[in-house]
This record gives C-alpha cells, sequence and structure tokens, in this order.
C-alpha cells in the first residue's frame, strides 16, 4: 500500500480545517485517517498514482492548509518518502525509482506532551556512507524526504 503523509502548517489545525469542507470531506471519507505526528494526517491508498490523483484532487486545501504532502511507495523505498513533486514523476516515468534517492530533506522527530512532532527540516545529499546525520536539534527520530532538485535548492 502507497501511504500519504500531510505535514499540517503550524498556524491551522489539518484535521479540523479538511473535515469542516465538504469537497476534501468527501475526497477522504473513504479512507481511514491516522495522526502520527501532532498536526499531520495519514491514509493508506492502492498505488502511487492513486495517492497522487488524491493529493490533485485536495490542491486548493493543500495550498491553504499543508505545509508538505508526502508519498511513500513500496515499490521505491520501505522507509524513504517522496515529495509530492517526486511522487508524481515517478508515478508518470519520468524518473526512476533508482534515480530518486541522493537529494534529502530530513526532519527531525521530537517527542512531546502531545505526542510526536516534526521538526525544522534539513536538506543534505546522500553519501556513500549513507543518510548525514541530523544535527539541527537533539530529536528521537528523523524522517527522510526524497526530493527533486528544484526543491533541494529551494
Amino acid at each position: 500500500m502507497t501511504r500519504v503523509l500531510l505535514v499540517g502548517s503550524a498556524e491551522v489545525d489539518l484535521r479540523a480545517e479538511l473535515l469542516s469542507r465538504e469537497t476534501a470531506r468527501d475526497a477522504l471519507a473513504t479512507y481511514q485517517l491516522r495522526e502520527p505526528y501532532r498536526n499531520c494526517l495519514e491514509l493508506e491508498t492502492i498505488s502511487v498514482g492513486a495517492a497522487t490523483s488524491l493529493l490533485n484532487d485536495l490542491n486548493w486545501y493543500l495550498v491553504r492548509f499543508v505545509d508538505e504532502a508526502l508519498v511513500l511507495e513500496p515499490s521505491v523505498s520501505d522507509e524513504e518518502w517522496l515529495s509530492r513533486t517526486l511522487a508524481a514523476r515517478v508515478r508518470d516515468g519520468d524518473v526512476e525509482p533508482a534515480e530518486t534517492d541522493p537529494l534529502l530533506k530530513v526532519y527531525g522527530v521530537v517527542g512531546g506532551e502531545f505526542g510526536e512532532e516534526l521538526v525544522e527540516p534539513m536538506y543534505v545529499a546522500r553519501t556513500v556512507d549513507g543518510v548525514p546525520e541530523y544535527d539541527l536539534r537533539e530529536v528521537d527520530d528523523t524522517l527522510v524526504v526524497r526530493v527533486t532538485e528544484d526543491e533541494f535548492r529551494s
């Protein structure tokens, strides 16, 4: 199963905003929503095509309430997420799955009073030793996202 993770903007309650809008609520109605991190929603789809299609359907809401939309596609990686843009390029056949791994955005994961949350990302390039260590602050874990060259530069 392909997973989608929506990382909410800090100033909004992502679940409340999406489910209070009829079109977004209808688009999400068939999915079981989970909150693996504070102000994030995760769901499972059947494929990278279904995931990117859902994100396209939700685009109006994503622009307003979401900082990041991520896709975890098992045919690419079991542990590293793809940015929305990179997932669409894989779906379209513009990028081979093996070519998706050199540029990364690494989020820190910290535990807190209200559960785990994602903290400021760090952009890194994969080295021969693997993913460089997250060093922006002390964290409990990391979430690795593969990104496009354009996203890496921004």
